[in-house]
This record gives structure tokens, C-alpha cells and sequence, in this order.
């Protein structure tokens, strides 16, 4: 699983790393006194049990009591099941137990900081974990092969993923799989999936209609493709990544673009999300303003932190969030 070269691999790396506030991704404490994970609902699967993942099929010898998540709302999965991750990685720096507003009060204790890009293996190691979740990373055999020196199982991304780019239902078969919890997922993915075709339902203008999803970070613009998270959502309202963007799909979630290339964004919908950029600064983008949709006003800004980040999270319960927020918010911009 490789990134685009060169300035695309540059701010590849940018819209993960910017979306990181360095600070938030450690913490002080002892980890000696970090509180094993927790189990409610449902009774747990049989164990031993067997994931299938890019790295081969790892067996998880028994029920996990101190699991470690390191992938992308890999934690918020584990939330949603029921289980307490004793060490965790804030993507979106949320800070505290790193988790947005539609995961709140689900800790007893917050989780150890371990990093994001970099992982911090002596505070990992010290945290004597039984099971590391990784399903939603860049799914490089190097991060891999240095987590499983640690003679634990670690259930990495699936098989065929590009690099960022594990769906929501993957991820939640991955990891409910891994901790023995698979009826509760069932519950959860039949519970969004009824509220995609709601959704879909209440708004049938979105069938078929081109949508793009730039993003403005620091290091300049980019476009999400069909393989992205956020793409995802809007396809599963009935929304089509637009053509122009398509094309230059490789094997990330996002491609570069450069200023002259702003026109790309051209849709029926464009929808902007900013990452480490002011909403300010790019509605005053003279190139963007020029783009015909967003001169029609068929655009929608992500401003709202919760909003963008439950949109962003890729994860069952922030979907689910996003889903009572945003198609109103496409269905108003469309017009």
C-alpha cells in the first residue's frame, strides 16, 4: 500500500497530519495505572478467533482485557462495542479521551496517548496490551511488523486497502471480530444502514447528482476520491464523485490540486472541508469563488468542528452523527 509521489504524497500526509495537534497526541500519567478495558452488552463470541487482514489471518486467543487502538476511529469502534481501549490514538485531537461529541461519557477511564504517525512503542509496550487494533492506517508492513515485535495480536487494515481508505463496515467487522463482540456490530451496521436509506429516502433530489469534497489545508488543495470516507457518505445519499476528479484517482483517498486545477471542483454540489485553514481565508480564495458551483452557491463549507469530524471519522456511531447534520445542509446548498 504505497501513497501518490512527490507534492501528492506531501499533502497526502498533510490532510492526515493536519487534522493532528501534535501536543494532544501525549499525555502525562503512569500507565501502570491505566484500567484494563471493560466489556458491556451481549454476550462475547467463542474464542479463539481468526480476522482475516492484509497481513494474513491473525487468531486472537481469547477474550481481549487490554486492547491498544491505533487506526483512525479505531477507539470509537471499540466505544460502540462496548469495550474501553487503555491506550488510543487521537487523530483528530480532541484531547481529553479523544473522542467527539457523539462518543461522550463512554469512558471510565481516559485511555493513554500512544501517537498518531509516530507511535510512541515504549509507552505501547508499557501499557501490556493483549490486542492492538489498527484497521484504519496507512497498513505499511514496516508499522506492522514493528507492532507485532511485540508478541501481541494486531489486527491491521483489510486485505486489498489503500492506505487510509478502510471502509466503516470493514472496520467495524474488524474489530468487532477481534473482540468477540459481532451481534453487537450486527445491531449497529443494520442500525446506520436503515439510516443511509432514510436519509437517501427524504432526499431523492441527491440521486445521481455530481458532488465534489475539496479540502484546503496548509499545504495548499486537494479532492477526496471514491476510496475516501467522507466520498462514501454523500455516495450513499445518492450523490456521484464528479468525473473530473475521478480520473485522477491512484491508489490514495486524495489527490492534489493545484491552484490552475480548481476548476475540477465544479459540480453539481461542492462540499469544503479545511483542515489547519480558516473559513475566512477560503471563502476569500478568489480561484475558488470562480468555480461555477460555488459561484451558484452550490457549496457547502464544513465549519462546524463536531459536524466536519463526525463526517470525517468514518466510523459507525460518527456516520451516524453526521447523518442527522449534514444531508440538510447539502439538501440546502443543491437548492
Amino acid at each position: 500500500m504505497r501513497f501518490v509521489p512527490n507534492r501528492g504524497r506531501r499533502l497526502l500526509f498533510a490532510a492526515v497530519a493536519a487534522a493532528i495537534t501534535l501536543s494532544a497526541c501525549t499525555t502525562t500519567g503512569t500507565e501502570d495505572t491505566a484500567a484494563p478495558s471493560t466489556s458491556t452488552g451481549a454476550g462475547a463470541d467463542t474464542f479463539p478467533v481468526t480476522v482475516t487482514t492484509a497481513f494474513g489471518d491473525i487468531t486472537v486467543p481469547k477474550q481481549p482485557a487490554r486492547v491498544i487502538t491505533l487506526g483512525w476511529s479505531d477507539a470509537e469502534v471499540a466505544l460502540a462495542l462496548g469495550v474501553q481501549p487503555v491506550g488510543d490514538a487521537d487523530w483528530m485531537a480532541f484531547g481529553g479521551d479523544g473522542q467527539g461529541p457523539w462518543n461522550q461519557g463512554k469512558y471510565t477511564t481516559a485511555p493513554e496517548k500512544v501517537g498518531t504517525l509516530e507511535l510512541d512503542m515504549e509507552k505501547i509496550a508499557a501499557l501490556r496490551p493483549d490486542l492492538i487494533l489498527d484497521t484504519r492506517s496507512s497498513g505499511d508492513q514496516a508499522r506492522y511488523d514493528q507492532l507485532k515485535a511485540l508478541g501481541v495480536p494486531v489486527v491491521g487494515v483489510p486485505a486489498g486497502a489503500a492506505a487510509y481508505a478502510t471502509t466503516w463496515d470493514q472496520q467495524l467487522d474488524l474489530v468487532s471480530k477481534a473482540l468477540g463482540k459481532t451481534a453487537e456490530a450486527a445491531k449497529l451496521k443494520t442500525d446506520l444502514e436503515a439510516k443511509f436509506a432514510a436519509a437517501a429516502a427524504a432526499n431523492p433530489s441527491f440521486a445521481g447528482k455530481s458532488v465534489t469534497a475539496g479540502v484546503k489545508t496548509s499545504q495548499g488543495w486537494g479532492a477526496y476520491v471514491s476510496s475516501d470516507i467522507r466520498v462514501g457518505l454523500m455516495e450513499k445519499l445518492g450523490f456521484k464523485n464528479a468525473t473530473a476528479i475521478e480520473e485522477k484517482k491512484g491508489e490514495s483517498f486524495f489527490v492534489s490540486l493545484s491552484n490552475e486545477q480548481l476548476n475540477l471542483l465544479d459540480a453539481d454540489l461542492t462540499v469544503i472541508f479545511m483542515i489547519g485553514v480558516e473559513p475566512a481565508e477560503i471563502k476569500a480564495d478568489k480561484l475558488l469563488q470562480a468555480v461555477p458551483s460555488v459561484q451558484a452557491g452550490h457549496v457547502v463549507y464544513m465549519e462546524d468542528a463536531g459536524i466536519s469530524s463526525a463526517f470525517s471519522s468514518g466510523s459507525v456511531l460518527g456516520l451516524g452523527y453526521a447523518l442527522d447534520k449534514v444531508p440538510p445542509m447539502l439538501a440546502a446548498a443543491l437548492g
